[in-house]
């Protein structure tokens, strides 16, 4: 599957102009907005997207009131079905995309169509992720929109060797075979371009959904494909069927990218699994991120790593990131607009048989991750053969040049976990988690994709253990006996020390008394910096902070690490005269998210005043530290 999670995308309309639309969901259930906020919904009749409002029981409707023109007075933004509308369209598209019964079937059980892999962490059917692999790749076009795009740039774009045409870092079959170390070649047999029998924009509608797929397929064979050529097992199925058709994306019905199951049979041979992906208008529009993501799912029976925000899962609604851009099966298959996609991440890799070199991480020592070694994993094991923890060095360079972020990567592995499962609980967590180094969750919360914060930079001292923050204890709580401290900056290799390192337990103070004005209504404020030369980690801490201001709820107090953590320790509110704080870092201070943190170096602490006509003054501030391995 292929998600999208409120990217702005261009949609094309029959009776108007292209409109850029937000949009939410994936090929089964999905929502799109204007910019403002609005739903909106595609009206067959005038061809044009139109306002959304919501019946008294639950289900959106078409106003009729084209996106062109001002919302409707009583529209609401952000209206969406009702919960259970969404549930009966998921679970209708998903049993219309089963196949018929019969041997070798796909599962039926919709749990194992989801995020969750029922299969030791991958989803069940044939894998072939190794050896020689020959897929077929079928063009299609339509009658009113071609494409300067031929077979034989399509050819090149999945098959080419040191290719690096319209800016994509490689080939698909180059791709799969870096990142499984020389044991899958995949290659793409390339026919077509065929023309399909109806425009474009009625593959999208809901009418015709259903008709894209098994078309293209006989015009294929018309042409007199030989699907045996195909099936590199002789089991009678086809390994890999792909098509791709003209045009931009269009992410609705039959053309939103997706991985399902559609059999015909020629023979004794049959298809069977199978993707959909577009061309774009030029060959510049080629990339491979996406078509990356659905071989993984075809091939691999990789899950997806992202949370489809579906209430029939999880009893809400709410769309996490998952592991975000750090993964192509997550949102990484977008990175530099598809032509650089994130890396399979060690851990689907390691479910796939792809690293042959195990480094157990054993406490006392100090271990060395290589930017781009696709061959080892590097792992920290649990008292449970299904929970662990993998480390993997994720610098800025190769497939990982366009990630949010570079360093040291921590995932917390439970392959009977789910992508969807942000709550973080015992019994509903993500399969694979990435510990983001800042402990702020952003992606469980759905608030990024990943920022620059979440993979772990130069630290001295400590920067995982049981008391940190984020933490290395087991789902249910206990502690997972993995410590790693005295982390490298980031580079094409990053040592690390597993286990304590040793470090002072008196407590560690320091104060300054800066009498600093605080500008009025000025939001960048003062800033005033004590320098700590002391070893460790922080372990505790204690903030106290004066100020003379006629109204403290104008204040917003923050203090930043040294290694650029920032705590906010007041951030307005309240008719009080002056501002005394004194504050300890025992859950749940603000404060909790600087434990861990390295001791040495400038902590900075900021004051601004953020409303018109009273000024104060920054008087004094004190830190007491208790530093800790």
């Amino acid at each position: 599957m292929s998600g999208i999670f409120g990217e702005t995308l261009t949609f094309t309309q029959e009776g108007g102009a292209p409109l850029r639309l937000v949009t939410f969901g994936d090929e089964r259930y999905s929502r799109t907005e204007t910019p403002e906020g609005f739903t909106v919904l595609y009206d067959d009749g005038p061809g044009l997207f139109c306002y959304a409002d919501r019946t008294a029981d639950g289900a959106l409707f078409s106003t009729g009131v084209p996106v062109e023109a001002a919302p409707p007075d009583h529209v609401p933004r952000h209206v969406q079905d009702a919960a259970d509308r969404r549930r009966a369209w998921i679970r209708a598209r998903t049993e219309w995309m089963l196949p018929p019964p019969g041997p070798h079937q796909l599962p039926v059980d919709p749990e194992a169509l989801l995020t969750f892999g029922p299969d030791g962490g991958l989803l069940r059917g044939r894998r072939l992720d190794a050896g020689d692999v020959r897929g077929l790749t079928v063009l299609v076009r339509f009658p009113d929109l071609d494409t300067t795009v031929g077979e034989g740039e399509v050819d090149q774009l999945l098959n080419g060797e040191d290719f690096r045409g319209h800016g994509n870092a490689c080939s698909v079959s180059e791709y799969f075979r870096t990142v499984s170390s020389g044991r899958l070649h995949y290659t793409n047999t390339v026919v077509g371009p065929f023309t399909l029998s109806r425009p474009r924009l009625a593959y999208a509608s809901e009418t015709h959904r259903g008709l894209l797929v098994p078309e293209a397929i006989e015009l294929a064979l018309r042409s007199g494909v030989d699907l045996s050529d195909f099936d590199s097992l002789g089991e009678g199925i086809v390994d890999a069927l792909s098509i791709m058709y003209a045009g931009r994306t269009e992410y609705r019905g039959d053309l939103w990218p997706h991985n399902w199951v559609h059999e015909v049979h020629q023979g004794s041979t049959r298809t069977q699994l199978y993707t959909v992906t577009s061309t774009g208008r030029r060959p510049a529009d080629l990339s491979i991120g996406t078509f990356c993501h659905e071989a993984g799912h075809m091939l691999m029976r990789w899950p997806d790593l992202y949370d489809y925000g579906r209430a029939e899962r999880e009893g809400d609604s709410f769309e996490s990131a998952g592991i975000g851009s750090y993964c192509v099966m997550g949102s990484g298959n977008h990175l530099d607009v598809g032509r650089t996609p994130a890396p399979v991440s060690v851990y689907l890799r390691d479910l796939s048989g792809w690293c042959g070199n195990e480094v157990v991480l054993e406490p006392g020592r100090r271990h060395q991750a290589q930017q781009g070694d696709f061959d080892t994993v590097l792992r920290h094991r649990t008292t449970r053969d299904h929970e662990y923890f993998l480390v993997e060095n994720r610098s800025r360079a190769g497939f990982d040049t366009h990630l949010p972020s570079s360093g040291l990567a921590v995932y917390h592995c439970d392959t009977r976990g789910s992508n969807e499962f942000q709550q973080g609980t015992a019994a509903q967590h993500y399969q694979c988690a990435l510990l983001q180094a800042d402990g702020r969750h952003d992606l469980e919360a759905g608030a990024d994709s990943g920022d620059g914060e979440d993979l772990y930079g130069r630290v001295a001292g400590t920067a995982l253990s049981h008391a940190t923050r984020p933490h290395s204890r087991t789902w249910d709580g206990a502690d997972s006996g993995l410590t790693i401290s005295d982390i490298d900056p980031p580079g094409p290799v990053i040592g690390f020390t597993v286990g304590p390192v040793d470090a002072p337990t008196d407590v560690v103070t320091a104060e300054s008394a800066p009498r600093l004005a605080i500008p009025d209504d000025r939001p960048a404020g003062v800033s005033d910096v004590l320098h700590l030369d002391a070893a460790g980690t922080v372990r505790s801490l204690v903030v106290s902070v004066d100020v003379t201001h006629p109204s403290a709820g104008d204040l917003r107090v923050h203090l930043t690490s040294p290694a650029g953590r920032r705590a906010v320790l007041h951030d307005g509110g309240g008719d009080s005269h002056d501002l005394h704080l004194r504050l300890g870092s025992a859950p749940p201070s603000p404060l909790q998210v600087l434990t861990g943190q390295p001791v040495t170096g400038d902590w900075v602490l900021s004051v601004s005043d953020v409303a018109a006509r009273d000024a104060g003054r920054l008087d004094r501030w004190r830190l007491e530290l208790t530093p800790g391995s």
